[in-house]
């Protein structure tokens, strides 16, 4: 899978929508989708905190459910949380009622947060105005693709170091679909993004800023 930008147009119509922080700083946020899961999720912790790196966990509240415990160690070790609904419900599928209720779901499984992210991207407008009073919404302009059948190692490693850029969130996930890849290619990743002088940032608190 080719790695491809949001189309700008897109940042244009949503500007409440945080795709990526416009800055000089070689500032990178570093976050995983989909977790906690019961293996996986303390490896990726393990992992960062090898290297002194912090990154934001989007969180779907059924795996919070079933794994507390990592939970609550990312917690411990400094690391964000945000919504990433309690069932992975797809917003373009379902309507305001249930997707918002679903959303409230999730916050009542993980510990409260200002950082929603919407499954899958899929964000359908008329929810966007409710969202946005309770939640900073936080997309993405760099899709690691660990998930894809077909993606390797070395596709992987381009993929992320070639389309990096100042200000970039980078998408990773902590599933059963991406474990093998992510195990075999994160902590090279890391230092290659350490190597070109990168910071790895957490998002602000504040409701108008990454």
């Amino acid at each position: 899978m080719q790695w491809i930008a949001p189309p700008k147009i897109f940042k244009k119509i949503y500007p409440d929508i945080f795709w990526r922080k416009e800055t000089y700083k070689k500032e990178i946020f570093i976050t995983f989708d989909d977790g906690p899961t019961k293996d996986l999720t303390p490896w990726i912790i393990n992992t960062l905190n090898n290297l002194s790196i912090k990154a934001t966990f989007f969180c779907v509240g059924e795996n919070a459910k079933k794994h507390p415990e990592n939970i609550a160690l990312l917690i411990q070790n400094g690391h964000q949380i945000g919504n990433h609904t309690y069932s992975h419900i797809d917003g373009w599928r379902n309507n305001k009622e249930t997707y918002l209720a679903d959303i409230q779901k999730c916050s009542e499984t993980i510990p409260k947060t200002r950082l929603f992210r919407p499954p899958y991207g899929k964000l359908n407008p008329l929810h966007i105005s409710a969202i946005k009073k309770k939640y900073k919404i936080i997309m993405w302009d760099l899709l690691s693709y660990d998930f894809q059948k077909d993606m390797t190692k070395e596709k992987l490693k381009k993929n992320v170091l070639n389309n990096v850029k100042n200000g970039s969130i980078i998408v990773f996930h902590d599933n059963k679909k991406s474990k093998k890849l992510l195990q075999s290619s994160l902590h090279e990743i890391l230092i290659e993004l350490k190597n070109k002088r990168f910071i790895f940032k957490l998002f602000s608190s504040n409701a108008k800023e990454v």
